[in-house]
């Protein structure tokens, strides 16, 4: 895992296509704007978590 310190203003980039920019602080609260290809979805995790139970599983191939 990477850990970063960024003020207001500054960006994170991930490859050529997305970058996350802090937005805000407000004590514990940090907000993010995240740029992105609309290819790419961007969820929070727990939102990310209910779609994954939500899709069918695939079926292991027997090789």
């Amino acid at each position: 895992m990477l850990v970063l310190s960024r003020v207001v203003g500054e960006m994170i980039s991930i490859g050529d296509d997305i970058s996350i920019r802090v937005v805000a602080v407000d004590g514990n609260n940090v907000r993010f704007g995240i740029e992105a290809p609309r290819s790419i979805n961007v969820h929070r995790a727990e939102i990310y978590e209910r779609i994954k139970k939500k899709l069918p599983k695939k079926k292991k191939s027997v090789e």
